[in-house]
């Protein structure tokens, strides 16, 4: 069972995307992250930086002769914090679509 909660971290939008397509696969690389979210290569690194630096991404350099490569992946705790941020939207949307009862 997932906990809902929000999570300051994951929560601004260019991080949220990036998350949640990392949610959706196993490894992803640096380009094809970069191409998918019509990001710059210094902003996605800036955004990956800070969510290795909270344990949430882990980034492995790989050389394929003369070409590196750059994958990425959740950690185990980027899943939970990810599926906790999303139960914790879920939860604001479904109270915001509760009847609202007004004392007479």
């Amino acid at each position: 069972m997932t906990i809902p909660r929000f999570d300051e971290l994951i929560h601004p939008s260019t991080r949220l995307t990036l998350v949640s397509t990392l949610a959706a696969v196993e490894w992803a690389e640096f380009a094809a992250l970069r191409d998918r979210l019509e990001m710059s290569d210094s902003a996605l690194s800036k955004q990956l930086s800070t969510l290795e630096e909270a344990g949430y991404v882990l980034s492995e350099r790989r050389s394929n002769g003369r070409r590196r490569t750059v994958r990425v992946r959740l950690t185990d705790d980027g899943r939970a914090a990810f599926d906790g941020h999303v139960a914790a939207l879920q939860a604001i949307l479904e109270a915001a679509r509760a009847p609202i009862s007004v004392d007479d």
